[in-house]
């Protein structure tokens, strides 16, 4: 089978980060897979060496080709209007997937699944399926990581290793006036801060020298790699969607910035996740944990104190084991498209 995947690149490496990652585990089990980018820029760092069975072509180039048996737009995105009139006179037509943002909000466990019949435009008479990631076996699931048991090893092996008793904590975030307090908590406590590019070091950068606090700056990371680095820490600090999802299998403690939005609905989307982690992985107190991610998301003030570190930990490994039990996301994907071809 040929697989199609329109990605736009909009949310800072995010999109293609999760277009990259299922169009890899598609091709891992022996699909042909095309992936149509508008910026393909980051796979240059991201998978400098390509993927076997994955294609990468240019969004425009998509009008040139006819559509595969199954077509996924990446969260909306509209695929061109030329390929999309090709996928209705295909016959039979392909299976058309969109592939929605992560939520732990109830609407996802309503949503999942539905079809919506196309009945004007290019793609008159073509069904569409939404497809939503999620927490929940009434859900789409979500993309497994191999386990790296070397990934302390691998840190080591690249020069980022901790010193004594230093706790590793990696750093990888959107612009967040909330960094000086994050810096000035680790400050307190023998750190090793593994600081990913873009915010995260600009504003170590700016950090007057003091405290227990060594940072390093990292570079650019394959995929693989930063999933290896998310395995070696005692904390991370990720944001958006597919380093979040990553973080969780960790089993390692965690805080997600989302992305911030002015109408406050990552506010929503914040307290959807926190109440479902703390009602499936009990902590013996949870309230620090909310306060830390309201406050990091820009939604409370910093918190007097962190969650209990055993507690925390506890909770992560026990949320990473229920995670586990549910069908992933690209094996609910296969078995959704041949239901419906």
């Amino acid at each position: 089978m040929l697989w199609d995947i329109f990605c736009r690149v909009i949310d800072n490496f995010g999109d293609i980060g999760v277009c990259w990652r299922l169009a890899t585990g598609l091709a891992g089990r022996g699909i042909e897979v095309r992936l149509w980018l508008d910026d393909a820029r980051a796979l240059a760092w991201m998978a400098p060496e390509g993927a076997p069975r994955v294609q990468v072509l240019s969004w425009p180039e998509s009008a040139e080709h006819q559509p595969g048996e199954v077509v996924i737009e990446a969260f909306g995105c509209d695929p061109p209007t030329p390929f999309v009139q090709r996928m209705a006179q295909r016959r039979p037509a392909p299976v058309w997937i969109n592939l929605e943002y992560l939520s732990a909000e109830d609407y996802v466990e309503r949503s999942h699944g539905l079809r919506s019949p196309q009945f004007n435009g290019p793609g008159a008479g073509l069904d569409k399926w939404f497809f939503y990631p999620g927490f929940t076996p009434r859900t789409g699931g979500l993309m497994h990581a191999l386990p790296r048991p070397d990934a302390r090893r691998w840190l080591a092996g690249r020069g980022w290793g901790p010193h004594g008793n230093e706790q590793v904590v990696l750093l990888f975030c959107y612009d967040n006036p909330m960094l000086p307090a994050l810096l000035r908590q680790l400050e307190g406590t023998p750190t090793l801060l593994l600081a990913a590019p873009g915010a995260a070091q600009q504003a170590l950068a700016q950090r007057a020298a003091g405290g227990l606090l060594r940072g390093v700056a990292l570079p650019w990371l394959t995929q693989a790699e930063f999933d290896t680095l998310l395995q070696a820490t005692d904390l991370n600090l990720v944001r958006g969607e597919d380093s979040f999802v990553q973080a969780q299998w960790s089993g390692a403690p965690f805080v997600w910035q989302l992305y911030p939005q002015h109408d406050q609905a990552h506010a929503a989307k914040l307290q959807a996740f926190l109440d479902r982690f703390t009602k499936t992985a009990p902590m013996a107190d949870a309230t620090p944990l909310a306060a830390l991610w309201r406050a990091w998301n820009g939604l409370g003030p910093w918190p007097e104190r962190w969650p209990a570190r055993e507690d925390w930990q506890r909770a992560c490994r026990a949320w990473r084991d229920q995670l586990m039990i549910q069908i992933d996301l690209i094996t609910q994907l296969q078995g959704f498209v041949d239901e419906r071809r």
